[in-house]
């Protein structure tokens, strides 16, 4: 009966090879995974992530990580299994996506706590631009660029500033920032502090911001004062 059961294994059977065979791991495709580099051959490195085979992981997708040396053979590494084998027999890596998961995760962790992010914003589309948060790529609408329309944004490109995060869609690999709300927070805090310490008849400094018919908004530094036309002067103005 046994050797009958050895020659004609059931799928338990297979099942139990399959897992010997990776050593026990626990491997799902669309994951983070640590490997380890055991080959680097001209542009490609050859990594080992506990499966049949290897797989391969051009060495531009780890140039791009500012601040790190290029990796060598030996160093452990962590990469994101698409496929466990291709038509090739090889393992499918990819090092970019690896750091496109870690960054959603630590987005997500600051969008609940519903802190500020650091970014940069990297390209124009259509309806606003891209903002690059460290690994993933954000929407930043026109209108959330500033408190007011922005001509030229030029001056803002690529230098890292906060964000706050509007909307955050995984399944989708959308990211909806604002740059506009963290001005307006900013801008509500120096409000209060300025109100707290303005008092009646002390002489401030301001910037006319606007004039009408009645009189002049004068900015004192986080809130506008209206000044009459009949304050103006003491002549007819």
């Amino acid at each position: 009966m046994a050797d009958d059961m050895s020659l004609n294994p059931t799928r338990d059977d297979f099942s139990a090879l399959l897992d010997e065979s990776m050593g026990g791991r626990d491997f799902m495709e669309g994951q983070v995974v640590q490997g380890k580099v055991v080959a680097i051959e001209k542009d490609i490195a050859i990594i080992d992530v506990g499966l049949k085979t290897e797989g391969r992981v051009s060495l531009k997708e780890f140039g791009e990580e500012e601040g790190k040396a290029p990796i060598k053979v030996g160093d452990t590494v962590e990469v994101f299994l698409e496929r466990v084998e291709n038509a090739m027999g090889e393992a499918v890596l990819s090092r970019d996506k690896a750091r496109r998961e870690e960054a959603w995760t630590r987005l997500e962790a600051v969008y609940e706590r519903n802190e500020p992010v650091m970014g940069a914003i990297v390209g124009r589309v259509k309806g606003g631009f891209t903002v690059d948060l460290g690994g993933a790529s954000a929407f930043l609408p026109g209108s959330q660029v500033d408190i007011r329309p922005v001509r030229d944004v030029g001056p803002l490109m690529g230098r890292e500033q906060p964000f706050a995060i509007l909307k955050m869609d995984r399944p989708r690999g959308n990211i909806v920032v604002s740059r506009r709300a963290i001005l307006e927070e900013a801008r509500a805090e120096q409000r209060t502090e300025l109100v707290s310490q303005l008092q009646e008849g002390e002489v401030r400094e301001g910037v006319v911001k606007n004039i009408t018919d009645y009189g002049a908004f004068v900015d004192l530094g986080g809130i506008d004062g209206l000044l009459h036309v009949t304050d103006m002067s003491w002549k007819r103005v």
